[in-house]
């Protein structure tokens, strides 16, 4: 999928909505654990539910590798039920010397055709660049993380003033361009996308943290947003985990439905 192609679909459904499916055995309605594959089952009535105003979808690999073979089926069924004109992010946050990377990069390009993956960009350019390879295909670095240790590394400012996450950001683009590299910054940095956009304004964000980690919708767009929205805010938990009974899709439709007209009205106020 191309900049243009989910920019046109971002106007099309009046969202920059991303569906975070971190779906969890443990926390999937208890109905469901009947069915052959119940990993599968829910993803596939939350996509039903959320599909009309969402333009990504971000499974965390985490949740499908701690359950083995099964998990990997469960991952790849939902794969190939997500619609072809919304955006798949694999969010497994790869990165390792080039020849490890360039096997990711066929693991979730190729075997598996994802249209993104997270990346861990701390190894430098040589374990990034095997992802930048595949025509049409897109990196997702990380650089500003929503999680409370992020201050321990990013935010630390190195001896010529910089701060990490801005040398991340800087160096990084003569890897990429905006074209095939996003930037996952998390919404609960606020005034910080300022600083982010001042080294990345053409490129589409990432940004975790709306929701259940309480990050500021009305922060990240007026800080964050570009000519092309330039942003893709994922929900997990606040929309998958809505209801937790045979309801749990029409709770989650609603509480996707409820972003999606935020966000309508912050296009409306900032694009």
């Amino acid at each position: 999928m191309t900049r243009q192609e989910l920019f046109t679909n971002i106007k099309k459904k009046r969202s920059f909505l991303c569906v975070g499916l971190d779906t969890d055995i443990a926390k999937i309605p208890s109905h469901l654990h009947k069915e052959k594959d119940p990993i599968f089952e829910f993803n596939k009535q939350i996509i039903d539910a959320t599909a009309d105003v969402t333009v990504a979808y971000k499974p965390n690999i985490a949740f499908y590798e701690a359950m083995g073979p099964k998990g990997w089926e469960s991952l790849q069924k939902t794969l190939d039920y997500i619609p072809n004109d919304i955006f798949t992010i694999a969010d497994a946050k790869r990165g390792d010397i080039g020849n490890t990377s360039a096997l990711y990069a066929r693991a979730f390009f190729e075997a598996m055709s994802f249209d993104s993956i997270t990346v861990a960009p701390y190894m430098g350019r040589d374990s990034v660049k095997p992802f930048l390879q595949f025509d049409g295909k897109w990196v997702i670095l990380l650089g500003l993380t929503s999680n409370e240790g992020f201050a321990d590394f990013q935010n630390e400012p190195m001896a010529d003033g910089q701060k990490l996450f801005e040398k991340v950001i800087a160096t990084s683009q003569q890897w990429g361009n905006a074209d095939n590299m996003m930037y996952v910054v998390g919404a609960t940095r606020g005034e910080m996308f300022k600083e982010v956009r001042a080294l990345a304004p053409q490129h589409f964000l990432l940004v975790p943290g709306i929701g259940a980690q309480g990050g500021d919708l009305e922060a990240t767009c007026k800080y964050g947003m570009n000519s092309q929205c330039g942003l893709l805010v994922n929900s997990a938990r606040g929309i998958i985990y809505a209801g937790s009974g045979p309801d749990f899709a029409e709770k989650a439709k609603l509480a996707a439905t409820d972003l999606q007209q935020q966000m309508d009205e912050m296009l409306e106020k900032y694009l």
